[in-house]
């Protein structure tokens, strides 16, 4: 039967001699033990790897990771990149300290499925069996391995083996496959040299497909190398993928300077970090966590001293789940989505872990900032995809560079733009709205827009050109270098012209031979300015204090509405008219009124003032009303006086 192999990794774990090692051995052939010191005490103290053969001819990984308490970092480093566990126990012992804190470790690392090897059971009666098999359900009452299998087996007399192998084969068909698509991503849980080869690193393939011949990056040194040869369970391979145990041998890179916790990482995508944000969650039962408190941090085969930094409180108690950032120590190198395990500084013990969801952070600077921060964390852990987190790192920005957001989501450039490209296509035709909107300028820098950000910079390019226009009504507007440097000063020439563009097809901004304007703008004429203003002057001095309506001298004077519409803001911005109550009153009729007020010493009346001015109600008291509100008259029982203190100086 022909083999093939499976990208899937599936791990033990459990309390120290509880016949693990033995188990895997027992199942693949192979002694995962390969240390001289293991075998001389008995006990597994770094992670051991096997292919393990399903009938079907699948072969998968298995991981035997160590079950001492003073070998969790080894064990960490091992779970990390499981996709299933096995959990053993042995039947004579039950459920032990290790076997509970493994079993939190593996749930903090997001392992959801599995089953239980009851191990040893030539050593107990069937009644003490039995009573062990009770043991193991009570106790993963309420864990991702409640219901799941329980399988008694002896490794020594290989009773119920092919039962276990039943169940593996089960697991394996219940996991779903991991994604291949991305860059590559492969902790380094082993260095070793190799005579002609040089240094060879091993590890567990969290994303992506490694080839020979392709350019990789050690991180966080930053040694740079070419990925030689790649072997996977032993044997040469043209490419190993996501899920799969991998050995790669790099040319260019001394064996000295790479080490258990470095990343062999595609080039130009991921970068080490002091700080990344992440959804952190506390196990219950477990004291509170302080702010910046001290912490070991166990992020894929990497183990380093870090400080959680919480977001939105002092603290949190156990079995809460809160945002936060956790400020390393020593450079590190994490993956979005990577789960990674908390333990106290002091004593050793395990206490919480979580999901990275920024995987390179600053640390915000006052109330605003923090919360800013917790929020994007939140909406970070609410979606899956790439592009959804491409908008929300660009609404949390408002601007961001092609390569910060390649870096934030973990994506090719050329992935990164494409998706960009998409959001903005839908940006520009309305259809995403807020939360489907990001704008793509592309200039010297390739540049993501927020539709905030967007939205302020236009409204910056409209209100300059409202002000060219008041200033200068006879140009036809500004000429695109003006509103760049006056409006888009933050952005590259190539960059704003390119938001010009957008702005231009929004509707609110044209433009006409080489000049922006707003749409709304019409150039004024200064010939047919003065024209026009004559005869408007001209009616108005004609129907005297009975004053001609908007509508009427627009229709009198002949021209259109968006053209008379400029003619009267020209001569109320020189001070010819005033507009009141929907007709046109121009200074000089104004003039004519307050010198027949004047005159009337004792104060006046609406019926006076419509006698000495032969008009009539409807347009004296709008008249008198504008007086009153302009400061020349006031009010005085059923009168008014006119105040000649307040008046004007006419020539």
């Amino acid at each position: 039967m022909e083999e093939r192999e499976i990208s899937l990794v599936l791990g033990t774990a459990g309390h120290i001699d509880h016949g693990k090692t033995t188990l895997v051995k027992a199942l693949t052939g192979v002694d995962c033990d390969r240390l001289s010191e293991e075998k001389k005490r008995g006990i597994t103290i770094e992670p051991g790897y096997a292919p393990l053969r399903l009938g079907d001819g699948r072969v998968v990984s298995v991981v035997d990771v160590p079950g001492h308490e003073r070998f969790i970092r080894q064990m960490v480093a091992g779970a990390s990149g499981v996709d299933g566990v096995m959990l053993v126990v042995a039947a004579d012992e039950g459920v032990m300290p290790q076997t509970r804190e493994h079993l939190e470790i593996l749930g903090l690392l997001g392992i959801r499925d599995g089953f239980v090897a009851l191990t040893k059971t030539d050593m107990v009666d069937p009644e003490l069996l039995e009573l062990a098999v009770e043991d193991v359900r009570d106790f993963l009452a309420g864990t991702f391995l409640d219901g799941r299998a329980i399988v008694p087996v002896s490794a020594v007399t290989g009773a119920n083996l092919d039962l276990v192998r039943r169940e593996l084969v089960a697991l394996v068909d219940r996991i779903r496959p991991r994604v291949r698509k991305g860059p590559f991503f492969l902790p380094v849980d082993r260095v070793f040299p190799m005579s002609g080869f040089g240094a060879v690193v091993t590890g567990t393939a969290y994303r992506g497909e490694l080839r020979p011949g392709v350019e990789g990056v050690l991180l966080p040194s930053g040694r740079e190398g070419r990925i030689r040869s790649v072997q996977v369970h032993g044997a040469n391979a043209e490419v190993a993928q996501a899920g799969q145990r991998v050995a790669v041998s790099l040319s260019g890179v001394p064996v000295n300077e790479v080490a258990r916790g470095d990343a062999l990482c595609a080039k130009g995508i991921y970068v080490a970090t002091r700080c990344f944000e992440c959804e952190l969650h506390l196990l219950e039962g477990t004291p509170s966590l302080r702010h910046w408190q001290r912490v070991r941090l166990h992020l894929g085969t990497s183990d380093v001293t870090a400080r959680v930094s919480l977001l939105e409180a002092s603290s949190i108690k156990g079995g809460e789940t809160a945002p936060a950032q956790i400020a390393t120590e020593e450079d590190v190198v994490c993956l979005v989505d990577q789960r990674f395990v908390i333990r106290r500084y002091s004593p050793l013990e395990t206490i919480a872990g979580g999901r990275v969801l920024v995987p390179v952070a600053s640390k915000p600077r006052g109330g605003r900032a923090r919360a800013a921060s917790a929020g994007r964390i939140r909406s970070l852990a609410e979606v899956e995809g790439s592009a959804d987190r491409l908008r929300i790192h660009v609404e949390s920005a408002g601007m961001l560079e092609l390569p910060d957001a390649v870096r934030l989501i973990q994506e090719p450039p050329a992935e990164v733009a494409r998706m960009a490209e998409s959001l903005s296509s839908r940006t520009r035709s309305r259809q995403g709205g807020e939360r489907g909107g990001v704008l793509f300028l592309q200039g010297e820098k390739k540049l993501l827009v927020s539709p905030r950000v967007a939205e302020r910079l236009a409204g910056e390019i409209r209100s300059f050109l409202a002000a060219f226009h008041e200033s200068r009504p006879s140009q036809k507007g500004a000429l695109p270098d003006e509103v760049v440097q006056n409006a888009l000063k933050e952005f590259e020439p190539r960059t704003a012209r390119a938001f010009l563009e957008h702005v231009l097809s929004g509707g609110d901004v044209e433009a006409d031979e080489g000049f922006l304007r707003l749409s709304t703008f019409t150039p004024r004429d200064d010939e047919l300015f003065a024209k026009q203003s004559g005869e408007l002057l001209a009616l108005c001095d004609r129907l005297g204090f009975q004053p001609p309506m908007i509508e009427e001298a627009a229709l009198e004077l002949g021209t259109d509405e968006k053209r008379f519409s400029s003619l009267l803001k020209g001569l109320r911005e020189t001070g010819k008219i005033a507009i009141v109550s929907g007709f046109i009153l121009s200074t000089e009729v104004e003039g004519r009124l307050l010198d027949l007020l004047v005159a009337e010493k004792e104060g006046f009346t609406l019926a006076r003032v419509r006698d000495l001015t032969n008009s009539t109600r409807k347009f004296i008291l709008p008249l008198l009303e504008y007086l009153d509100a302009k400061g020349y008259t006031r009010r005085a029982g059923e009168a008014r006086v006119l105040l000649s203190s307040r008046l004007p100086k006419r020539n």
